[in-house]
């Protein structure tokens, strides 16, 4: 009797069950969940629909062969931020002559969470530690700050590096191997001004002097303005604006749905949220949040941040 087709069929069976035990399942019971659970919530989510929608106007645009999608961290170091002094500021002086010298009795009365004074900067965790503690037993309130170090954290590329979580939902990700344009990863926290970005695709030159991004002008329609401008018209320097059509009716330039929906997802992007591997610093944005951020008939963000 010829036993084969039972071994195979049963070699067969051992290597599935195997796949769907050890893969398969744990795929099905978290391959698509946050893996962390932050501070406001959990990381990472979903791009809403507007910038899920511009992700695939990024990735059809080829933006992946000049920007990369990936912060990095060359090392670290910690800093000391006093922020409440207490009520014995006698004795927190005391202390503060010994770990901050610099730290006066007027500038220690300032001090709260909304206006920090940083004691020590880039010094061992332990030196940092041992100096919160003898503040904290004078009574005042000090946090120990985790600081990244390299190229891209000095640049304000991002608040922490990029880990394997930031691209969970992600495909394809659009890490990139080039930075002939900056680094984008964190772009929406540092330039969260969509006239910006719109202006920025429609003649990168328009905001950022002698830019060598190309410009597309074909993510924007140009037409004669009618008895009422769209209120999404572009504001553009006079070396830019369109000449005026037959006549001299007046042209506006509007971007369309596909240019909204990549602005949308160049705002959504933002590596500033703190996880336990990768702890982040504070970066304040470059340019002015608007309430409004699709309303682009205003005028131009300054000359700023360097695309």
């Amino acid at each position: 009797m010829n036993h084969g087709p039972l071994i195979f069929l049963g070699v067969l069976a051992s290597f599935v069950a195997s796949w769907w035990a050890l893969i398969f399942a744990p795929q099905l019971q978290i391959g698509s969940q946050p893996v962390s659970q932050t501070d406001v919530g959990p990381y990472p989510v979903r791009a809403a629909g507007l910038a899920q929608q511009g992700r695939e106007v990024y990735v059809a645009q080829g933006c992946v062969q000049c920007h990369s999608q990936q912060v990095r961290q060359d090392g670290y170091t910690f800093d000391l931020v006093l922020t409440a002094a207490g009520t014995n500021s006698q004795r927190v002086l005391t202390v503060l002559a010994k770990v901050a010298p610099q730290i006066t009795a007027e500038a220690l009365a300032k001090v709260s969470d909304t206006a920090p004074e940083v004691l020590l900067k880039a010094v061992p965790q332990s030196t940092a530690e041992e100096a919160r503690l003898q503040l904290k037993r004078a009574g005042a309130t000090a946090q120990t700050v985790f600081v990244p170090l390299g190229p891209d954290m000095s640049r304000q590329w991002g608040a922490r590096r990029s880990v394997a979580a930031d691209y969970l939902y992600q495909q394809p990700v659009q890490i990139g191997n080039s930075r002939l344009g900056p680094e984008l990863a964190n772009v929406g926290a540092r330039m969260p001004d969509a006239n910006w970005h719109l202006l920025h695709l429609y003649h990168p030159r328009t905001v950022v002097d002698g830019s060598i991004m190309p410009a597309y002008p074909f993510l924007f329609e140009t037409h004669p303005v009618g008895k009422k401008p769209s209120p999404l018209a572009l504001k553009l320097p006079e070396k830019f604006a369109p000449k005026p059509g037959k006549d001299g009716v007046p042209v506006e330039v509007v971007p369309t749905p596909e240019a909204l929906q990549l602005v949308a997802y160049l705002q959504s992007l933002r590596l500033d949220t703190a996880l336990f591997e990768a702890p982040a610093t504070f970066i304040a944005p470059s340019v002015p949040t608007t309430n409004a951020p699709l309303a682009t008939n205003a005028p131009a963000a300054p000359n700023t941040p360097k695309q």
